[in-house]
């Protein structure tokens, strides 16, 4: 069981740092808007910091995404589209 929240987590973290590559924000940004670190935050990407709940839904907010987007990331809801297509 500990093994599945922690695939999980990891997966959450996971999504977090593909929307944030989507919208090219570094995670200087982010650290500095969620008033942390850079390190703290590089940590909480890779998983090995636990996210409250609080700070997932900052998180959201300055990706501009719902929560729910962090926890089932969908590709094809930021699938690039171009002006030019």
């Amino acid at each position: 069981m500990k093994d599945k929240v922690k695939e999980e987590v990891r997966a959450v973290a996971a999504n977090v740092r593909k929307v944030r590559e989507f919208r090219n924000y570094t995670q200087d940004y982010l650290a500095a808007k969620l008033e942390i670190s850079q390190n703290a935050y590089s940590k909480i990407e890779l998983g090995y910091s636990k996210i409250t709940l609080d700070r997932l839904f900052h998180i959201a907010q300055i990706l501009e995404v719902e929560v729910t987007q962090l926890l089932y990331f969908n590709s094809a809801d930021f699938e690039r589209t171009s002006r030019f297509a």
